[in-house]
């Protein structure tokens, strides 16, 4: 798998919620057999005037946010 989403997407978190975030990284996690075992994008919002960073966002979770 690669990374389909470039930094600077956009979408929409889900839930109550709707702030509009943004990938801002992406982060693979590979096992001593350089098997890829995780992969996951880095998202930040803001939420009261600062910078809320998430760092375990799935892809399936973008794709259903995206702004287009």
């Amino acid at each position: 798998m690669s990374q389909k989403y470039m930094v600077g997407t956009k979408f929409h978190n889900p839930g109550k919620d709707k702030s509009v975030c943004m990938v801002i990284d992406y982060l693979i996690t590979i096992n001593l057999d350089d098997e890829i075992v995780k992969e996951r994008y880095v998202a930040v919002h803001d939420f009261c005037g600062q910078p809320v960073v998430d760092n375990d966002v799935t892809e399936l979770r973008i794709t259903r946010g995206l702004i287009v």
